[in-house]
């Protein structure tokens, strides 16, 4: 694991190996946090973070609908990462702020227990670094009636590590998640994107995590005229798909070469996926003038 000289927590900055909590936190008992991970890129114009007010503002997003209260403003979180980056200096990184319920009770429900925010920032290059081998799972995703639609609550994560544990004990790189429906959902932590023809789609599902890089891929593909949508997946249309590819902040653009051991495009990355994946680094490393919106430099 890569390591930093600092990590922020609750106002304060702490050497790495003094970021300690304790062993009643009522995070760690019930997976009572709720988080975002948010990537930094070395630019010609510096270190710049990319599109952090999407993240910040989903972090809130998410802390609200625990009931969590933040004690500082969306700004303030902003400021916080930014000096992070600064004072570990950071180029390529990864930031990863969590707001979690800490000490206070061994109980479940979580009354009058404070609200904690930690935010730590680390050097990172990838993720996956080669084309995926992906297994459907059998296990499904969460439905609207079990959680909360677009929030990264940190519990929900273990249904996450059920299906990623299936996937390599079964010799796979990763695995590809239904959802209750039965339609194509996501990965465990990555949402999933399908190249048919002159057509780039991914799911609708709901259950599935409307991620903020997969809105950046969006955007990005219509913006160089591919046919780029959103709808209901078959798992056959996922075995038939020209190409196949996971997206995330954390893994980026990751091609899926086979599904189940069903090649795709040739057990190969695709040239529309190459097409977008170059866009797509051009975009966060500043070099596309149209999208320096989405760049918060340190």
């Amino acid at each position: 694991m890569n390591t930093a000289k600092y990590i922020w927590i609750d106002g304060k900055y702490a050497e790495w190996k003094d970021a300690k909590i304790h062993l009643l936190t009522h995070a760690l008992l019930y997976g009572s946090a709720v988080f975002e991970g948010i990537h930094s890129y070395s630019t010609q114009k510096g270190t710049a973070v990319f599109r952090m007010n999407e993240h910040v503002e989903r972090l809130f997003h998410s802390a609200k609908s625990f009931g969590m209260k933040i004690k500082y403003s969306k700004q303030d979180v902003g400021n916080f990462i930014k000096e992070l980056i600064r004072k570990n200096k950071i180029g390529d990184g990864y930031v990863r702020p969590t707001a979690f319920y800490g000490y206070g009770t061994i109980g479940v429900y979580p009354e009058n227990v404070p609200t904690s925010l930690a935010i730590i920032s680390i050097p990172w290059k990838r993720y996956f670094t080669k084309n995926l081998r992906v297994m459907v799972s059998k296990y499904i995703r969460h439905s609207e009636k079990s959680s909360i639609f677009g929030v990264k609550i940190s519990g929900n994560y273990a249904n996450s590590i059920l299906a990623m544990r299936e996937a390599r004990m079964k010799g796979y790189d990763e695995a590809l998640m239904l959802d209750y429906h039965g339609y194509a959902a996501e990965g465990p932590a990555e949402n999933l994107f399908i190249v048919k023809g002159k057509n780039l789609i991914t799911p609708a599902s709901r259950s599935a995590l409307h991620g903020i890089t997969r809105d950046t891929i969006l955007e990005l593909s219509r913006e160089i005229g591919i046919n780029s949508y959103e709808t209901n997946v078959k798992i056959e249309e996922v075995k038939n798909a020209d190409e196949l590819f996971f997206c995330g902040t954390m893994m980026e653009i990751a091609p899926i070469i086979s599904v189940n051991g069903r090649k795709i495009g040739g057990g190969k990355k695709g040239k529309i996926t190459k097409k977008i994946e170059g866009r797509f680094y051009s975009a966060v490393r500043g070099k596309e003038k149209k999208y320096e919106k989405w760049l918060s430099y340190v």
